[in-house]
């Protein structure tokens, strides 16, 4: 094998491809990224390990065509510090060379025949807009879980059903649900739609990398999900199980609406923060037309008062741990955020407006004394 190649479009595809490698294995063979160069001129880098699988094609001058499998983040390291400009890969040997001007490395080659072929793509069901999915699944991760002896909570559900994809998280903590916009094929989603649990930091991983792809089509089957779109291509395993329903969570009943501007909220929750300290909460007095926040207790303590509409009570007053908080109102983009509220110590829902297309469920603690 012998390529040239622009140094930045090696490293970019290099950087895609080793995302998936395993941070330490008991199998070496797994650590690779395999290089292949073909006839046509372009280089697909592929690497895998038990859970997800990610391939890139890019285009190359072939000189000689052919394959090699090398250590992948070694080869990332190297990508980083080349100089800018045309790079050479070459197998020489037992090694594959890198050269860029007067800088070059060598590489011990690992054996192809130990290395596992390339997952197919699951059956093709649809696509997505690129953008708009990375949004979706950034304002629902911050709910997903952290405790891998829970591995479901460390998912995130992806359901389809007809054009509405649904995206949603939880820790049992707070429950974060995102819809959306997609385009299944014909006749390609089952009757009764699709409904998976995909782990949080693959999906995530993903969908940041497919922000500015366009249009992406999403493939699954009982065992797998996997994205593509011109170049890329990746797949990841399914957690077995299902998160808990949200439906009868997210109904509150006869409850209260307070509106408030989002950004300025968020300011006021980091600044009067600075004094709650450990679990200490952040508490929301509402009275009508304004907001009073107040942290701390005894001679450390901070407050600040925001502009508020409340409808459906004359007073109410509630608060939350300020790390949710601040993870919930963070992931939302509208200019005002709406908190439907119960009461103290009970279940609170913030939206995003007309549509609701964005919820995310926090539980409210004891109030200040």
């Amino acid at each position: 094998m012998e390529i040239r190649i622009d140094s930045a479009v090696l490293t970019e595809a290099v950087e895609w491809a080793a995302r998936v490698l395993p941070a330490r294995s008991p199998m070496p063979v797994l650590g690779g990224l395999l290089l292949e160069a073909s006839q046509d001129g372009r280089l697909s880098v592929f690497g895998l390990d038990h859970e997800a699988s990610a391939r890139v094609e890019v285009e190359a001058e072939t000189v000689v065509p052919g394959r090699a499998l090398v250590l992948g983040r070694r080869l990332l390291d190297i990508c980083k510090v080349l100089p800018r400009g045309r790079t050479a890969l070459a197998v020489e040997d037992a090694r594959l060379s890198v050269t860029s001007g007067d800088v070059r490395f060598g590489l011990s080659l690992l054996p192809l025949d130990a290395h596992p072929a390339a997952p197919a793509l699951p059956p093709v069901l649809g696509e997505v807009d690129g953008a708009a999915f990375a949004e979706a699944v950034g304002q629902v991760t911050a709910a997903a879980g952290r405790d891998d002896s829970l591995p479901v909570l460390t998912g995130i559900r992806l359901a389809l059903d007809g054009p509405v994809m649904t995206l949603a998280a939880t820790d049992r903590y707070r429950y974060a649900v995102r819809t959306l916009e997609w385009h299944p094929g014909a006749g390609a989603v089952p009757a009764a739609g699709a409904d998976v649990v995909v782990p949080a930091r693959r999906l995530a991983e993903t969908a940041r990398s497919l922000a500015g792809a366009g249009r992406t089509r999403i493939g699954l089957d009982a065992h797998s999900i996997g994205f593509e779109r011109a170049g890329l291509r990746t797949t990841a395993r399914l957690l077995d199980g299902r998160l808990p329903r949200h439906d009868k969570l997210f109904a509150l009943g006869d409850h209260a609406v307070a509106v408030t501007g989002r950004a300025a909220l968020v300011e006021a929750v980091k600044r009067v923060a600075v004094v709650a300290e450990g679990d200490s909460p952040v508490q929301l007095a509402f009275d009508g037309t304004a907001l009073r926040l107040r942290a701390g207790y005894e001679d450390d303590v901070a407050s600040q008062r925001l502009p508020a509409a409340l409808d459906g009570a004359e007073a109410l007053t509630v608060a939350f741990n300020p790390g949710y908080l601040l993870d919930a109102l963070t992931r939302f983009t509208a200019e005002d955020v709406r908190l439907h509220l119960l009461g103290p110590g009970q279940r609170a829902l913030l939206t995003d407006g007309p549509g609701d297309h964005h919820r995310h469920l926090l539980m409210s603690v004891k109030p200040l004394v």
